[in-house]
């Protein structure tokens, strides 16, 4: 029994430094705009999502999105965001999920492009939907060509947290 609460609360203090690391990283990219492409980021807070699926699965995934997602927008003083991108985050993690589920060996950074792109796409659907502005569709090209390349570093940092992280700290029971 001792053993369960003891990788329970394991669990939940890393689920909360994976949140917090994630929060951390939104508000310093949200610093640094990205030239021609505004509101645009590279999406580094991800990282921290993505280990939260692969080490602890889909729900906890969702967790540390949601919270991260929430804070973000409250801090930001952006609340519109949390319609945008709490959606595009579920979608994208379930999408994620689904992929390390069903594809043998796929690398986290084929997971993390795809997800990046569905991250955008979704974002852009939903803004177009609630603004009845299907105009800005035309910028799906540019959204998928950042998706692209923001998913790669996502899943390379990802690829090396996790190689560099000891074997210890990853085991669940412990």
């Amino acid at each position: 029994m001792s053993s369960n609460v003891s990788a329970t609360g394991k669990r939940i203090a890393m689920l909360g430094i994976l949140s917090g690391l994630g929060l951390v990283a939104f508000m310093i990219e949200s610093l640094v705009p990205i030239p021609y492409l505004p509101g645009a980021k590279i999406g580094l807070a991800n990282v921290f999502s993505m280990l939260a699926l692969v080490l602890y699965g889909l729900p906890d995934a969702l967790i540390v999105v949601v919270v991260r997602t929430f804070l973000g927008s409250l801090f930001a003083g952006n609340f519109s965001m949390i319609i945008y991108s709490a959606t595009a985050g579920v979608c994208s993690a379930i999408v994620s999920r689904l992929m390390l589920c069903l594809v043998p060996r796929i690398s986290f950074v084929a997971v993390s492009v795809t997800s990046a792109v569905i991250h955008n796409l979704v974002q852009l659907s939903v803004y177009c939907g609630l603004t009845a502005t299907v105009q800005l569709f035309g910028y799906a090209p540019y959204l998928c060509l950042l998706g692209t390349v923001s998913g790669a570093v996502v899943g390379l940092a990802v690829t090396y947290t996790l190689k560099a992280i000891p074997a210890r700290i990853l085991a669940h029971g412990s």
